[in-house]
């Protein structure tokens, strides 16, 4: 069985990388996906966000910590792995994360966000993890 999953959006905060006991880079950073929606009763436009957590692993992650920042414009595919926890607040949370197996640069680390142009960056790790620590 094989899944995956594709998305684009803006980078919330600058990735943060980290490395596991054996040696093994995994670099965690957001994408904000922002989806304009009509209300059926109101006729009023709303934007619908949904934030997903990116895990980048070995080479993807030192290249993302490298040239990924908050607020651009990036294109990522991979798997999809949707977790539940139990908030301070007590109640049920939901995490949608995304192992990435490719990730390409949609602006460049200048631009906040997307102008639509491609930057032409990006990398594709063909790497899988192998010691995902959770």
């Amino acid at each position: 069985m094989y899944q995956q999953i594709t998305i684009i959006g803006n980078v919330g905060k600058d990735p943060e990388l980290r490395y596991t006991p054996s040696g093994a880079g995994v670099c965690s950073f957001s994408v904000a996906v922002n989806k304009n929606i009509t209300d059926k009763n109101t006729h009023e436009k709303q934007k619908k966000t949904t934030w997903f957590r990116v895990s980048a692993w070995r080479q993807l992650a030192e290249v993302c910590s490298q040239y990924v920042h908050k607020g651009m414009l990036v294109l990522v595919v991979g798997e999809l792995d949707v977790r539940t926890y139990t908030g301070n607040d007590g109640q049920t949370q939901v995490s949608i994360e995304i192992t990435a197996r490719d990730v390409k640069f949609l602006s460049s680390k200048g631009e906040r966000s997307g102008s639509g142009e491609d930057y032409g960056g990006g990398y594709s790790g063909s790497d899988e993890p192998e010691d995902i620590p959770f």
